[in-house]
């Protein structure tokens, strides 16, 4: 659905960190203007308001059914995604939830069929896609700079916070699971974006020292793509140093990217090549210290997206298969053994965890 406004009018669902990152980031556009900022906590919601000249309210639902709001930004914890993205679908609002959109597949179909059937742009946070560094990297690799893809590794680690064991991300009945959904879906993202669909997942998930089981502390994760590449994932909350690095290796060299800036590290990118298998690859490194601006960029994609009627980067089918993976990750690691993926039938019917995992 294209727009037919110049300048959108968006609600913000969620005043918290994230919330208001997307605040930020949203009013360093031209093209849409906040006016409606919603969170259970009236005094968040009226502190972010009162940055933006707009009104705030403890009621998300007037996101929702209000006539003016053209699109939704749903900043809250992982249990309301779902719940509110849907209402402002089946409203006809456009929607930029944030990863990973929902606790499993199957709210999360029943959400992408809601804005196939209102014909809205529903887009998931997947922010990491905007970092230059990744950005860089895929360019090279979309201009065959490392040929043929072979392997793919992505460490994402931290060391969680005090306290951090009482928050809402250790309850998988809020949360949907641990680290896997917290980081880890920012892995397997991108390994959909450079490697495409996959085929066969093995997976481990263990609770080393955050006393939060069910919910993991750590993943790992093996992934066959269709391809034939092999992607590895290590997500953890025991680092105790923030850590992010993704390297992918092909035919005629390789890609690495670490940090992502802030605590992270400053972002850097390895582009290794060579002529002659077996020579010594040739390195060009470029460092990226400038701020984070992936928010503001994934914005401007989305309001592309609206304006033009097109799909966006990390749309709401996208973020599905992401979530298909995360399954099959845990099925995986409880029945102890490999998971085939049947993509074909995405969008057939709403068991679709259980009926693409075999």
């Amino acid at each position: 659905m294209q727009s037919s406004h110049d300048v959108l009018r968006i609600a913000l669902v969620g005043a918290g960190r994230f919330g208001s990152k997307r605040a930020a980031a949203m009013a360093k556009s031209n093209r849409s203007n906040l006016i409606l900022v919603a969170d259970t906590n009236l005094e968040s919601a009226s502190a972010l308001a009162r940055q933006y000249g707009c009104v705030a309210t403890n009621d998300w639902t007037q996101a929702t059914t209000r006539e003016d709001v053209d699109a939704v930004i749903v900043s809250t914890p992982t249990y309301h995604l779902a719940e509110v993205s849907l209402m402002a679908v089946r409203a006809g609002k456009h929607v930029l939830a944030e990863k990973p959109f929902g606790r499993n597949p199957e709210e999360v179909f029943t959400l992408v069929e809601a804005a196939r059937l209102s014909g809205v742009c529903l887009k998931a946070g997947y922010n990491h896609r905007y970092h230059p560094a990744l950005r860089k990297a895929y360019d090279c690799f979309v201009k065959g700079t490392i040929g043929r893809p072979l392997t793919a590794q992505c460490f994402y680690g931290h060391g969680g916070r005090v306290g951090y064991e009482s928050e809402w991300r250790s309850r998988t009945d809020l949360s949907g699971g641990g680290q896997l959904l917290d980081q880890g879906v920012h892995a397997l993202d991108l390994f959909r974006w450079f490697l495409g669909e996959f085929e066969e997942v093995n997976g481990m998930v263990s609770t080393a020292f955050w006393p939060i089981a069910p919910a993991e502390d750590n993943v790992f994760a093996t992934l066959q793509a269709a391809s034939g590449a092999i992607a590895q994932v290590h997500a953890s909350w025991t680092y105790w140093k923030n850590k992010f690095s993704f390297t992918l290796i092909g035919e005629k060299g390789y890609l690495c990217i670490e940090g992502l800036g802030g605590s992270y590290g400053i972002e850097k990118l390895c582009i290794g090549t060579r002529e002659i298998p077996g020579e010594v690859p040739k390195e060009q490194w470029f460092e990226f210290a400038g701020p984070d601006d992936s928010l503001a960029l994934e914005w401007e994609d989305f309001l592309n997206s609206i304006m033009k009627g097109h799909e966006p980067m990390s749309s709401g089918e996208e973020a599905l298969r992401t979530l298909l993976l995360v399954d099959a990750i845990y099925r995986a690691a409880k029945e102890r053994r490999t998971i085939r993926l049947e993509t074909a039938g995405l969008t057939a019917a709403a068991g679709v965890g259980q009926q693409l995992g075999k």
